[in-house]
């Protein structure tokens, strides 16, 4: 499903789905679900998962700086703590507002 409105409100990202649904997703539980290879970890063909370490990540981690779209599919999240590699799918964050 495509998003019609992205904001950032305070602590949440706010979106507006095509189907007129809203979603309010907390800007922590964004970050912590960082798709990105390092935060998320990739898997090689025999599946074995690599990610960089977990690490605390400090409260200007979960400051939204800006995004930006990535084609007709995708959002891309700028943190104030500089990280800015994940790439989160449409279908992704419906999928996070769910839960």
């Amino acid at each position: 499903m495509r998003i019609l409105d992205l904001q950032h409100i305070g602590q949440e990202l706010a979106i507006r789905w095509e189907n007129g649904e809203e979603s309010f997703i907390p800007l922590e539980k964004v970050r912590r679900a960082c798709p990105c290879a390092g935060c998320h970890g990739e898997k090689d063909v025999l599946g074995n998962v690599y990610k960089n370490p977990t690490r605390v990540l400090p409260p200007v981690a979960f400051e939204l700086k800006r995004f930006v779209p990535v084609g007709g599919y995708a959002v891309q999240l700028f943190w104030e703590d500089g990280h800015n590699s994940g790439i989160y799918a449409f279908d992704y964050l419906q999928r996070l507002a769910a839960t």
